[in-house]
């Protein structure tokens, strides 16, 4: 049903709550406590029954390290990127990979993208 209901909600809602998570990351190594997951998912209306975010906590928790990295939290409930998408990713990639090495600089980057 969690799964379901963020589904529904679409795009906004996704890159929403990625930017809650980066924000409340304060010493910025991606990953979220429980008590930060749960404060989330209430300020993003998804509240759920206590045994159901137990339940929820477990799953993505499953190194048993009170912390879940925020990326397989999305990973988790979104599940992977389609073949589509992927294609897209990666010949976006292979444009910004100017030098052909497997890596892209910032600098590089910035040449080919504007956030603004």
């Amino acid at each position: 049903i969690f799964r379901e209901t963020l589904s529904k909600r679409g795009v906004r809602f996704i890159t929403g709550l990625g930017k809650y998570f980066r924000q409340i990351d304060k010493n910025r190594n991606g990953f979220l406590s429980q008590a930060a997951l749960k404060e989330a998912l209430r300020v993003f209306h998804l509240e759920m029954p206590e045994g159901d975010f137990e339940s929820l906590w477990l799953i993505l928790d499953d190194s048993k390290s009170d912390k879940v990295d925020y990326g397989e939290f999305t990973r988790a409930i979104f599940g992977e990127m389609n073949e589509y998408r992927k294609a897209f990713v990666r010949k976006a990639y292979m444009k910004l990979d100017f030098s052909k090495t497997g890596s892209v600089p910032l600098v590089d980057v910035r040449k080919c993208y504007c956030a603004k």
